[in-house]
């Protein structure tokens, strides 16, 4: 049948990712569905905010033809954003700590970003210095993806619109999210709240680093960036969740009390359920995504007979090939496959 119509740019592609059903893992009293963001064309929901910005930038008139860009981002912003300017003619330049995939700046280097590492014992913040000295010393265009507006407006108009459709006349009991920005869990509640009241609303963060659950304020400067790094952060293997600080986009979830329950949920209960995830159900997320599924399959072993249950799946495995998700996942032969390979005669190897 296909798509029935024909797109202009890579860009109108963006959202309308679908929601799957989970039909081995989950337990038989709920109907549990993960919205699986890697659908987007950049493979993450980052995808929204990148498009998100640089359009409202550009109506605004904040960002001028042929300006550059500069964002500091744990790997999928800046892989969204270079997607993004690579369709849209706009050089960007993307400030990462060192820590983090080596996956992430290569993709976002193959998209035509320049990718400066910034020291990894400076943590989130050190990033986002830096990306704010570059903007300051050039004239570029600060994305600011931890402050801008644009960012949980994007899941007000397109995230939490889409689930409503999806989920039009029949049940929806809970919605399961982590955050990064904190924009999706602020977008999606704005609507959540209003329209599906009924709804309970599950935010987590890693539990060795509760910036939330610790219940200690964020510093800020005047701007709404952060001060400094928050005391309760440890450093975790859930890449894109939580970083050394509280986003000023996810204070609003905070002082509105948009979210219901706070689970904290462990990096090792990440990985195991992503690759559950692979390995039962076909699908194939990340660390973060293994973690959101992790606190939704506690939602749904005590959930009432009946619940539908919504767990979002924010990016793709494959940016985590050189991680600890995939620690122990060889690439040679194991006994078992020699043996199977040794089974017929021909075409045999090792």
């Amino acid at each position: 049948m296909g798509r029935g119509k024909l797109y202009d740019s890579i860009l109108e592609t963006i959202g309308d990712t679908p929601c799957i059903r989970i039909n081995t893992l989950s337990p038989d009293h709920v109907t549990l569905y993960v919205k699986a963001e890697a659908f987007n064309p950049a493979a993450s929901v980052k995808d929204r905010l990148a498009v998100s910005i640089i359009e409202e930038a550009e109506r605004s008139g904040e960002l001028k033809p042929g300006q550059t860009v500069v964002e500091a981002t744990s790997g999928n912003t800046g892989i969204g954003l270079a997607m993004v300017c690579a369709a849209k003619g706009y050089p960007l330049v993307i400030t990462m700590a060192e820590s983090f995939s080596i996956e992430r700046r290569r993709l976002m280097r193959f998209l035509g970003a320049k990718v400066v590492l910034t020291p990894k014992g400076e943590k989130a913040v050190g990033m986002y210095r830096k990306a704010v000295e570059l903007a300051e010393a050039n004239g570029w265009f600060l994305a600011r993806q931890f402050e801008t507006e644009a960012n949980a407006r994007i899941h007000e108009n397109t995230t939490a619109r889409e689930i409503l459709a999806d989920f039009d006349g029949g049940r929806l009991d809970y919605w399961v999210s982590g955050y990064g920005t904190g924009g999706t869990v602020s977008g999606v509640s704005r609507v959540l709240k209003k329209e599906r009241p009924e709804t309970r609303i599950i935010l987590s963060e890693p539990d060795n680093a509760q910036l939330i659950g610790s219940g200690e304020a964020q510093k800020r400067d005047g701007d709404g960036s952060p001060a400094s790094g928050h005391p309760a952060w440890q450093p975790h293997p859930i890449q894109g969740w939580t970083p050394d600080f509280v986003p000023l986009v996810l204070q609003e979830a905070i002082d509105g009390n948009y979210y219901d329950e706070l689970i904290p949920v462990s990096g090792a209960a990440g990985i195991k359920w992503s690759r559950e995830l692979a390995q039962k159900e076909g699908i194939f997320t990340g660390v973060s995504g293994g973690a959101t599924f992790a606190v939704a399959m506690q939602i749904a072993e005590r959930a009432e007979a009946g619940s539908v249950i919504l767990c979002m799946l924010p990016d793709t495995g494959e940016r985590y090939l050189s991680s600890p998700l995939f620690e122990g996942i060889a690439e040679d032969m194991s006994d078992e496959e020699v043996a199977l390979s040794k089974s017929t005669p021909g075409y045999q190897m090792g």
